[in-house]
């Protein structure tokens, strides 16, 4: 897996909680081990214990997210690196699974597995990976949704750094949401517009 791809790892633990909603998806072993998606070895120590960490960590990711959307750089990277000095990776030169067209390996940077517990495994992947999308891609790549009623956790990729939700159901729900306001302030416009300025003189 390329080291990008792991903060996929991130946005997927933060969106498993609405604060809005106050709803929670990680409510079970079963949970937990879905975030790790292929990563199944680790995802086999994964256990009843590990729930209260993952929410800990997931808690400390979102704040990452909430302080680079708030625009304070600074506190992201600061709370980015508080967690790469407690959930510290291995890296190594990996090419298995990948093999070019001619079946030599292409070789990619991967994080070994040493870690004693689910948690902290998931946690170090979380925190190479935003810290090599931050560094490559600047803080605020890192975002949190902007529709009404959804903070879900995003990467911006986007080629000119326009992307404000998180997905596209979120903006299409607030890009009719602003048709439909701006109509009926045309519609009160309209209102005023045509009403009568007052009583005429006796």
């Amino acid at each position: 897996m390329e080291l990008a791809q792991y903060a996929d790892h991130a946005v997927r633990l933060v969106n498993t909680e609405d604060p809005v909603s106050g709803e929670d998806a990680l409510i079970s072993v079963d949970d937990i081990r879905e975030l790790f998606g292929p990563a199944r070895q680790m995802a086999r120590r994964a256990t009843e214990t590990d729930l209260s960490r993952f929410r800990t960590v997931r808690s400390r990711l979102r704040a990452v997210f909430a302080a680079a959307d708030g625009g304070d750089h600074t506190a992201a990277v600061d709370l980015l690196n508080v967690l790469l000095l407690e959930f510290p990776v291995s890296p190594q030169i990996s090419g298995h699974d990948h093999l070019d067209d001619e079946g030599r390996p292409r070789w990619h940077m991967h994080l070994a597995d040493h870690a004693s517990n689910a948690t902290t495994g998931y946690a170090a992947l979380c925190a190479m990976g935003l810290a090599f999308h931050l560094t490559t891609h600047g803080p605020g790549r890192l975002g949190l949704c902007q529709a009404s009623r959804c903070e879900n956790a995003y990467l911006d990729t986007s080629t000119n750094r326009s992307r404000r939700y998180c997905s596209d159901r979120c903006a299409t729900r607030a890009n009719v949401a602003a048709y439909r306001a701006r109509k009926r302030q045309a519609a009160e416009d309209a209102e005023d517009t045509d009403a009568p300025v007052g009583a005429p003189l006796g």
